[in-house]
């Protein structure tokens, strides 16, 4: 069977910017090849076993030239394999996709076209600047600024540029900026018609500079605006002091670090990237199966014993039916278990699946759950208590000075996953402003992954947790807890990193 290529317009900056149907290519392909502008978080979505090919060009350094990518498309295609091509923005805007796709034709490989959302909209849009506006602009013009100006054989009629009322848009014109200010100027624009240059739109680094024809390449310097960056000419540049909505977001321009597990860290991320601010995830705990199950085979089959049934986490809940489905088990042998559940998210995942939770304390932690049941458990109640391998011991011992015979089970364990020292260095030398902790595993780990010889690498980072448990752990290892939410949930978490940054 032959290959088939997907070219895939990435979008811009913000990778939430992608299509469905190019999300859709990603997650199909054999192979993927992305350029430097395409954000690397859409290769979350590729399979495990894709083959992921950066050719990624800078102005000054190319790992690939153009033919060189042709090439290696038409190579993986005529393999038989699915090519998924992301490019950044539009692969028909300044992409060179047509060019991709004329060989492709040539030598009849099947493909397909995914258009992609430009950077000369959804950049201007981020800082609030429509490219049309009634009264101001009714057409708007998308111009390479790659091309210098004045050489030979220049593609670019600054005669009729000049000439124009609508807005002009030129893509990576950063380094010619003053040649094209000055042939536009030249050509008839007036010297005070508003310019605006926008750096890393539509992500959390996003800068805006403002001024006119006659300056903007001085002010440009003056702020040290390197690419990717656009140039935006026309009076629609004003309305950006109106409608900017991106940057008044409480966390943008912040760079926060989830060590959660890589399944989880998602729902943090989210929220993070929701408010603005850009998520960076190094997972320093990874969940994964038991060795053996034994004991946790024997307590199903004894189930019906067990008065009550006490979840600490998401996770337990996760293996601890996934165990019982392996088993042939379903919930009705639970009928009679009195259910307990330690934080909402954990009661959520029980009554996904159908169960009531008779007891959750309104403090998620194992201390909380003792008040609730202390005056409810009877002398040689049995307790289940499934939970992970390393949890502590208080829950256990308060349970049994009220006489309750308890199993604690782990069903799952909790490992430290391969990573790189010297990633999470340079991670951390990028100026992170926040780090989050949401257990006290994700804090040791973070440490015995950095070394404590490198801790002075976050002392200008604010550290945050999900909880006092937590925060004991990172003082003991030598960390300042700047931030504990209140409440110990990735909701709290987030409103108490909100009112750290409202106070200062």
């Amino acid at each position: 069977m032959g290959g088939k290529v997907y070219l895939v317009g990435a979008g811009t900056g913000d990778y939430k910017l992608i299509t469905l149907k190019g999300l859709e290519c990603i997650e199909k392909a054999d192979v993927i090849l992305y350029d430097r502008l395409v954000n690397q978080k859409l290769l979350n979505y590729a399979r495990d076993d894709a083959e992921i090919i950066y050719v990624g060009k800078k102005p000054d350094n190319h790992s690939y030239s153009q033919e060189e990518i042709n090439q290696l498309i038409l190579k993986k295609a005529l393999e038989g394999k699915i090519v998924t091509r992301l490019k950044g923005g539009d692969p028909f805007v300044f992409g060179r996709g047509g060019e991709e796709a004329l060989l492709l034709a040539e030598n009849n490989v099947e493909f397909e076209i995914v258009p992609g959302i430009t950077s000369a909209i959804s950049v201007p849009a981020y800082c609030g600047i429509p490219v049309t506006h009634r009264n101001l602009s009714s057409s708007f013009h998308v111009i390479t600024g790659h091309e210098a100006p004045n050489k030979k054989g220049a593609h670019l009629d600054y005669d009729i540029l000049g000439k124009l009322k609508g807005t002009l848009i030129f893509l990576m014109g950063i380094e010619n900026i003053e040649n094209i200010c000055n042939h536009l100027i030249e050509n008839g624009q007036p010297p005070n018609r508003s310019v605006a240059v926008i750096r890393e739109g539509t992500t959390a680094h996003q800068k805006i500079v403002k001024g006119t024809l006659k300056n903007i390449a001085d002010k440009v310097r003056k702020n040290n605006l390197k690419n990717p960056a656009i140039i935006i000419v026309g009076e629609v540049v004003n309305l950006a002091e109106s409608l900017s909505w991106f940057d008044k977001k409480p966390f943008f321009g912040k760079k926060i670090l989830v060590t959660r597990t890589r399944h989880q860290a998602s729902s943090l991320s989210k929220k993070i990237e929701e408010l603005g601010g850009e998520a960076i995830e190094f997972p320093t705990i990874k969940i994964v199966e038991n060795d053996n199950y034994s004991k946790l085979d024997r307590a199903l089959s004894n189930i019906k014993k067990y008065k009550w049934i006490i979840f600490t986490s998401v996770n337990g809940v996760e293996f601890f039916f996934n165990r019982m489905e392996k088993l042939g088990f379903d919930i009705r042998f639970l009928q009679n278990a009195i259910i307990c559940a330690i934080g909402p998210a954990t009661a959520k995942e029980l009554y996904d699946m159908g169960l009531k939770v008779k007891y959750m304390p309104d403090e998620y932690r194992a201390e909380a759950i003792i008040d609730i049941l202390k005056d409810k458990i009877k002398d040689g109640d049995y307790v289940l208590l499934p939970r992970a391998d390393i949890a502590r011991n208080i829950l256990v011992k308060e349970l049994g000075k009220l006489g309750a015979k308890v199993d604690d089970i782990p069903v799952y364990k909790t490992v430290v996953p391969e990573q790189s020292r010297e990633e999470l260095i340079r991670i951390l030398q990028e100026n992170i402003d926040i780090i989050t902790f949401t257990s006290s595993s994700t804090v040791k780990n973070f440490v015995k992954i950095l070394g404590k010889e490198n801790l002075e690498l976050i002392k200008d980072a604010k550290v945050a947790v999900i909880g006092p448990i937590t925060g004991a752990t990172a003082k003991k290892l030598g960390l300042n807890v700047d931030i504990e939410a209140k409440e110990y949930s990735i909701s709290g978490l987030i409103d108490e990193i909100l009112n750290y940054f409202y106070k200062h």
